[in-house]
């Protein structure tokens, strides 16, 4: 082969390869806690900066409701994704995911927690004052697969004390963070669930909308949200994600750290920390927790089979909460 061959066929190797590297592509998926062209807005400096980083293509991935984006992973449509810990349970057991790294809260705070907010003209003013359970509220409940918006506020308030909340109000019905807060502010429903994080998101993106609003009820800490990938992911891709996300707002030039912060903070978050599953056995527990309130209030079944129900839950449960005592805390 002559040399100009030669170097031709290199030139073309090299293409090639450079071709290969720029068309792997990864989606990450984005929880619906807000309106998509919120989340595109908090979310586009991070994942640019995750494609520069990493040479991948970086595509955002928005679905009307939690269970798109979990659904979406457990069919190969997603690759990464922010989750919360409720639906990043459902995404682990469902949608073959892994949890690999938790966000940390920008003020420092250990976690965040679930509220139950209400118009600051109204009438309510604690978590008593929404358990008369005579039918006159309407209720805005979170996403089913929300942590805050759903599974914490089911468990601490109403499975625990054996309230149906579709039988105690007039109306429920079931609508991400900012829909309920801005319900809440402009008087559609009488109050809802939400969070701190997306109480302090409004703050920004709508002031006027969060000076209307008030806390009723402040639950237990939560811990800090996971990122999730599909367990059978590349693992050549899981370096670059992995090693990105860990570097993000650490390393780079004082003007690099600085941008990468401003960014992270633009979704209330600080440098993320490594995790694993192990990040959800709390959850779980609760979970279970909330499944043996149930079945306790559960008239429809047999003393036995509800015994033997809560037999086997109580052996899941006491699984879990082995499992926690493992965990080194950090």
């Amino acid at each position: 082969m002559s040399t100009m061959f030669k170097g031709l066929a290199a030139t073309a190797i090299a293409v090639c390869m450079s071709t290969a590297a720029l068309a792997e592509t990864v989606t990450f998926g984005i929880i619906s806690t807000e309106s998509s062209q919120n989340l595109k807005t908090a979310w586009n400096p991070f994942l640019s900066a995750m494609q520069e980083s990493t040479g991948m293509e970086i595509k955002p991935f928005f679905a009307s409701d939690y269970a798109g984006v979990i659904e979406a992973m457990r069919f190969g449509k997603v690759d990464v994704a922010w989750f919360g810990n409720k639906s990043g349970m459902e995404a682990v057991d469902r949608a073959g995911g892994e949890v690999f790294a938790q966000s940390v809260d920008a003020d420092g705070n250990p976690g965040y927690w679930s509220l139950l907010i209400t118009n600051v003209d109204s009438p309510l003013n604690k978590l008593d004052d929404v358990l008369g359970c005579d039918q006159s509220l309407n209720f805005g409940l979170g996403d089913p697969n929300s942590t805050s918006g759903f599974l914490i506020p089911t468990t601490f308030i109403y499975a625990q004390r054996g309230i149906d909340p579709k039988k105690c109000y007039k109306r429920v019905t079931n609508a991400n963070h900012e829909t309920n807060a801005l319900s809440v502010a402009n008087s559609k429903v009488d109050f809802a669930t939400n969070n701190t994080e997306s109480m302090k998101r409004l703050e920004t993106t709508n002031p006027e909308a969060r000076a209307k609003i008030k806390e009723i009820w402040r639950s237990p800490l939560i811990p800090s949200d996971p990122l999730l990938w599909r367990k059978d992911l590349d693992r050549g891709i899981k370096d670059k994600v992995y090693t990105f996300v860990m570097s993000y707002g650490r390393m780079g030039t004082p003007e690099e750290v600085a941008n990468a912060r401003k960014a992270l903070a633009g979704i209330g978050w600080a440098p993320f920390k490594p995790s694993s599953d192990a990040q959800l056995y709390p959850i779980r527990v609760l979970a279970i927790s909330k499944d043996i309130n149930k079945t306790l209030a559960n008239d429809s079944i047999s003393e036995v089979e509800k015994k033997a129900r809560i037999s086997k839950l109580e052996i899941e449960k006491a699984k879990y909460e082995k499992l926690m005592d493992t965990v080194p805390q950090s």
